[in-house]
């Protein structure tokens, strides 16, 4: 599949700040199955310091820029043209069993540094019990891993309602394991509490999701939005992309921008202000397929 991504982020300050500065997961990662051309990021106003092809730890693409003039709104705008293809499927190789994989503390002097990051808890992903014990009916001793992960997925989907005003982006894990509400980063930030608490390696992807006007209805410009879920470590095959928001693995539908431990890893746009006082934000996304 092909499209076209247009994500504009539009800050509203009600006094003028005086200088800010800003990082921004906004330009995808180049990544197996995903071909990107014609990225690029505008701002405005015109930053006074820019530095547009930065990178994070994980890897991940970052713009970095300081605004010194006086405003009262920020519009930062990325766009790019990406190609995707499906992940290979798991039947090709061997699949363990779960429990054979997971890492326990004397098998991390082994694992790549790369791994071992999505290992163990993280600002927005505790180790809780009740997540072990929520995991534990789909992690049966021998059970194929693809499987047990699947299964978790589906679980997730039917226990978790999606509600776009239960939760914001600090609400606490155990609050969402609590209220069973929330939204694609609340589930994928319980799908990765889930395996992490059962020892395994899963790490947090965001991105995009190619979304479809119902019957009879011509698609808003504007109305896609950022999407998120997660990815699983298998040793010999590598990281299986999940999405437990639509209970699926993820697919040609499914664009990634980036990836970390949790939500705080890859937030899209962060920074420090000096002024403006409250503020309004609004995010436009547009997935266009292209031929």
């Amino acid at each position: 599949m092909k499209y076209k991504v247009r994500h504009t982020t539009t800050y509203k300050y009600a006094e003028p700040v005086q200088l800010s500065h800003h990082a921004a997961h906004l330009r995808p990662r180049v990544v197996a199955g995903q071909k990107i051309s014609e990225a690029a990021v505008s701002i405005r106003p015109e930053p006074a310091v820019l530095h547009a092809d930065g990178a994070d730890y994980f890897g991940n693409p970052v713009t970095f820029f300081t605004i010194q003039s006086s405003h009262s709104t920020l519009v930062i705008e990325s766009s790019f043209v990406v190609e995707t293809s499906d992940q290979p499927p798991l039947s090709r190789f061997a699949v363990p069993a779960w429990d054979s994989v997971r890492f326990d503390s004397w098998q991390c002097s082994n694992l790549d540094g790369s791994v071992m990051d999505y290992v163990f808890a993280s600002p927005q992903v505790p180790i809780l019990a009740e997540a072990a014990e929520y995991a534990a009916p789909s992690f049966r001793p021998g059970r194929n891993l693809a499987e047990a992960v699947m299964e978790l997925v589906a679980r997730i989907h039917a226990d978790f309602a999606f509600d776009s005003h239960a939760t914001t982006v600090g609400t606490p894990l155990a609050a969402v394991f609590a209220e069973r509400r929330g939204v694609c980063q609340d589930f994928a930030h319980v799908g990765i509490g889930c395996l992490r608490a059962m020892g395994l390696a899963a790490r947090y992807v965001s991105g995009y999701i190619r979304t479809i006007a119902p019957a009879g209805k011509e698609k808003m410009i504007g109305t896609d939005a950022s999407h998120a879920w997660l990815s699983v470590y298998q040793p010999g095959w590598g990281w299986l992309d999940v999405d437990p928001t639509n209970n699926m693995v993820a697919g040609q539908d499914h664009v990634t921008v980036a990836w970390g431990r949790d939500y705080d890893d890859v937030s899209p746009v962060r920074g420090v202000v000096l002024g403006g006082g409250e503020h309004q934000v609004h995010v436009a996304v547009d997935v266009v397929e292209v031929s």
